[in-house]
C-alpha cells in the first residue's frame, strides 16, 4: 500500500516539477510578450506566425518588424526575416518595429536600435533591439552592452549575418 501512495506522490510531483520549468523557460525569454500585449497588423489568417520562417509572433515579439506590400501587411519575427524579403528585390512600404519600452509599432526611420547586446537576438547571435527614444536606447546599452545604430546600420548587420549564415 505505502508503495503505491508513493507512487501517486512522486507522479504528481513530477508533473508539477514539469510544468513549472515549462512556465519558467517561457517567462525568461526577453523576446517573449503575452499574447494579450501582442499587437498583430496582419490581418491574415495565421497573423501569430512570421511568413518568412514561420516563428511565433507572440514569443519573439520584442523584436518584431512589419511593412506593406500591394495593400498586404507582412509582420516579421525579427529584421532578419524583414530582410531576407527585401533580399528578394522587393519594395517594402512603411517599414515598422516593435519598441521594446512600450511594445507599440513604430517607424523604423524613428527607431534607436541597440546591436550586440548580450541579451540573446532572434534569427542571429547578434542580437537587433529597437526603443523610440535614445534615452531607452542609452540605458538599455549601459546594462547590456552593444552599439546604438539607425534601421539602416542594424539591416547592413543582419545582411551581412545571412551572408556568414549562406
Amino acid at each position: 500500500m505505502s508503495k503505491i501512495i508513493f507512487s501517486i506522490v512522486f507522479g504528481v510531483l513530477l508533473i508539477g516539477c514539469s510544468s513549472q520549468k515549462e512556465v519558467v523557460s517561457k517567462s525568461s525569454m526577453f523576446q517573449s510578450v503575452s499574447s494579450d500585449e501582442v499587437v498583430h497588423l496582419s490581418k491574415e489568417k495565421d497573423k501569430n506566425s512570421c511568413p518568412r520562417c514561420g516563428m511565433d509572433l507572440t514569443k519573439y515579439y520584442k523584436t518584431s518588424h512589419a511593412a506593406y506590400l500591394d495593400d498586404k501587411v507582412y509582420q516579421y519575427c525579427s529584421i532578419h526575416c524583414l530582410q531576407d524579403h527585401l533580399h528578394e528585390g522587393i519594395s517594402l512600404k512603411n517599414p515598422q518595429v516593435v519598441d521594446i519600452k512600450s511594445l507599440k509599432f513604430i517607424g523604423v526611420d524613428k527607431a534607436y536600435y541597440v546591436v550586440g547586446s548580450s541579451v540573446k537576438g532572434t534569427m542571429s547571435r547578434v542580437s537587433k533591439y529597437a526603443f523610440s527614444n535614445k534615452e531607452d536606447a542609452e540605458n538599455f546599452q549601459k546594462k547590456y552592452g552593444g552599439e546604438i545604430m539607425d534601421f539602416y546600420k542594424a539591416l547592413e548587420v543582419a545582411a551581412k549575418d545571412f551572408k556568414e549564415r549562406r
